[in-house]
């Protein structure tokens, strides 16, 4: 965050009259006035980089009730173009299932756009629209640098009431949140700045206007607690949409379940961590069937690499392993065992 402007004469004296105060023996105390104008205008500057690039999003999705019947049904939510071909980032459960997508800029100008692609993984998507002239575009920050009390401003569409403007600070930093794919989405940015429905998809912005996050949920009934995925990881899911149309995940074809290991099990086999990923089943003629992994098999490492939980195991397993072997160390017994099997591109 950029330092505190430095105010001269806060109070509007004439200029003897500040220098007859400088003289004194205690100095005037800061008007607290100045101090929330000083606020305001950093608000209002950061609100200024970005506002313009902020979308309006309308989605129209076909669904299917009980008996059958398919129906029309919409939805809307916030965006924000980052690049001046208009690209634009948003959240996948804004437009998952769309069959049509509309696009409203700030100007009230008003364009259909395309799926470039989705990622329910991460709750990211990107869209594009098409526009004769460059589009104004936010400036993409890095959420790796942001401290706890930094000030945070969202901006969106909440309850359909464009260009809504909410601000707060980065409360927390590094929690996770279960998408609606079942995956976690890690290094998620916390913070106390007001989120409604409709405000998914829309910017986290620093002071200096910069995107810091992607506003993605709330907590139902707990007051001042809003998350957003954090930008370092949106810049990769886009980096990857753009080179693959999708996300690209490594598969093994196992559920499970997270395991604790006995202190004694961990001491005797030299495991870095106290729990593990247990084997409840293994789809058939998947990789880790092919490779002779078992039901009941305790998965403890991949290539060297503790794993501690399911999240664990999901986190291991990104595209760099795909199509390549890998050593599985699992506790099978009382034996630690080591398996060869080779991940597939997950598909689903």
């Amino acid at each position: 965050m950029g330092s505190r402007p430095q105010f001269i004469d806060d109070l509007g004296r004439a200029p003897h009259a500040a220098a007859s105060s400088a003289s004194s023996t205690h100095a005037a105390p800061l008007d607290d006035t100045a101090l929330l104008d000083a606020y305001s205008r950093t608000v209002i500057g950061a609100l200024e980089r970005v506002q313009q690039a902020v979308v309006f999003i309308s989605v129209e999705r076909e669904l299917a009730d009980a008996r059958g019947s398919r129906r029309q049904a919409g939805g809307t939510g916030s965006g924000f173009i980052f690049t001046p071909d208009g690209y634009l980032l948003t959240n996948s459960h804004v437009v998952h299932g769309a069959t049509q997508l509309a696009v409203t800029l700030a100007d009230g100008t008003r364009f259909d756009a395309d799926l470039v692609g989705d990622d329910p993984a991460s709750d990211l998507a990107v869209l594009r629209i098409g526009s004769p002239e460059p589009l104004p575009h936010v400036q993409l920050g890095e959420s790796g640098s942001l401290r706890v009390g930094q000030i945070a401003i969202a901006v969106g569409n909440p309850l359909g009431l464009a260009q809504t403007v909410t601000t707060g600070v980065v409360s927390a930093l590094g929690r996770s949140l279960r998408s609606t794919s079942g995956r976690l989405i890690h290094d998620v940015i916390q913070t106390d700045a007001a989120l409604n429905p409709g405000n998914s998809g829309g910017p986290l912005i620093n002071s200096a206007g910069q995107v810091i996050g992607v506003n993605t949920a709330i907590i139902s009934g707990a007051q001042a607690i809003s998350f957003a995925t954090a930008i370092d990881s949106a810049k990769w899911v886009i980096m990857q949409i753009f080179a693959h149309g999708r996300v690209r995940r490594a598969y093994i074809g196992v559920a499970g379940t997270t395991t604790p290991i006995s202190r004694r099990v961990q001491r005797y086999f030299g495991l870095a961590s106290a729990s593990g990923v247990h084997v409840m089943e293994i789809v058939k003629g998947s990789p880790a069937a092919i490779g002779g992994l078992r039901t009941g098999d305790r998965i403890v490492e991949v290539d060297g690499v503790a794993v501690d939980s399911v999240d664990g195991l999901q986190r291991t397993l990104d595209a760099s392993r795909i199509d390549k072997p890998v050593k599985v160390a699992v506790l099978r017994g009382t034996q630690k065992v080591e398996i060869d099997l080779t991940p597939v591109e997950q598909t689903v």
